[in-house]
């Protein structure tokens, strides 16, 4: 397959489109990640539908301090990754081309939504990403857009403002993609030395014990369910027979239904060990939030959940995320 290069709005208007058109939204530097999303694309689009890949570095959603000179650009890279991967089409517009006029004066707010977790890290980052993703939306308009789990909250406002504004397009997930040593792929991941990849990796080792709890707490409750009412507590979860019941009915015990705190607990001892490592990790947040507004989650919550990890390893800033399901939604 011959995947075109445009880098202009003239060039991408005056393609011939047949059937869907599927869009993936990167800002280069492409990896596995973004592969497996134009792969989906393509499955999305089908053989007689289009997959299109855009490569913005968009300096709105880049903040005081933050790396956009340094962000990676390996665009003769990028687009043989994304043809092999299925792509028909890479659009890679200057910034000029997307900002003719410099800075738009005119720009879309992420709401109360945007302020939290990653934007109150990073304020005004997620007005700037609302922002472009509109406009790459209009110029490329698309039947579905493709976007990664691992950036949650992105995802969640992008749906949002699909919802709220009309626009016309199918917004899908696709699960995060990831190093056979749980590290999430990330384009930033590039920056980090040897020693600090070990660290790094206490970030989804986090996510992976808060889920094991979770896992835990809800397979003793299934199991107590089914256990006639007339068993003690105690005999109850002595049935199971898990190595791990011991630990586990104690948790089980005192945390409210559903366990977010004690989730919460399980990641947070992981990460407190990291303080000790070399390097360290700098912990930015840890939540366990509820999709729809990624505000955190009550002790009485069930249904579809995030929990959601942010740090810095050196000069590196990294997110990482796990969905969870609580109570009887499980």
């Amino acid at each position: 397959m011959t995947t075109a290069l445009l880098s202009t709005a003239e060039e991408l208007h005056a393609r011939v489109r047949h059937g869907r058109r599927a869009v993936v939204m990167t800002m280069g530097a492409l990896h596995e990640g973004h592969a497996t999303l134009i792969r989906a694309a393509r499955e999305l689009a089908g053989t007689d539908g289009e997959v299109v890949v855009t490569i913005f570095v968009n300096p709105l959603q880049f903040g005081a301090g933050e790396d956009l000179d340094r962000y990676p650009r390996t665009l003769d890279a990028d687009l043989k990754l994304a043809g092999q991967a299925g792509a028909d089409a890479v659009f890679a517009p200057s910034v000029d081309e997307v900002y003719p006029g410099g800075e738009p004066q005119v720009r879309l707010s992420a709401g109360p939504m945007g302020e939290r977790l990653e934007g109150a890290s990073r304020p005004g980052h997620f007005d700037g990403m609302l922002t472009v993703v509109a406009k790459l939306l209009h110029l490329t308009s698309p039947d579905a857009a493709l976007f990664g789990q691992k950036d949650a909250q992105q995802l969640a406002l992008i749906r949002r403002m699909v919802r709220d504004l009309n626009f016309g397009v199918e917004i899908v997930a696709v699960p995060t993609v990831r190093e056979e040593d749980g590290l999430a792929l990330s384009s930033r991941n590039r920056y980090l030395s040897p020693e600090e990849r070990r660290t790094a990796l206490t970030l989804s080792r986090a996510l992976f014990a808060g889920r094991d709890r979770h896992a835990a707490q809800e397979a003793l409750r299934a199991r107590a369910r089914e256990v006639p009412s007339t068993h003690a507590r105690a005999e109850a979860l002595s049935a199971i027979g898990e190595s791990r019941a011991a630990a586990d009915a104690h948790a089980v015990a005192t945390a409210a239904p559903g366990g977010p705190a004690a989730v919460r607990a399980a990641a947070r001892q992981v990460l407190d060990e990291a303080l000790r490592l070399d390097p360290p990790l700098r912990l930015d947040y840890l939540a366990l939030v509820d999709p729809a507004d990624f505000t955190e989650i009550g002790a009485d919550f069930t249904g579809e959940a995030v929990l959601a990890v942010a740090a810095r390893v050196g000069a590196t800033r990294l997110i990482d995320n796990l969905p969870l399901t609580f109570g009887a939604a499980s």
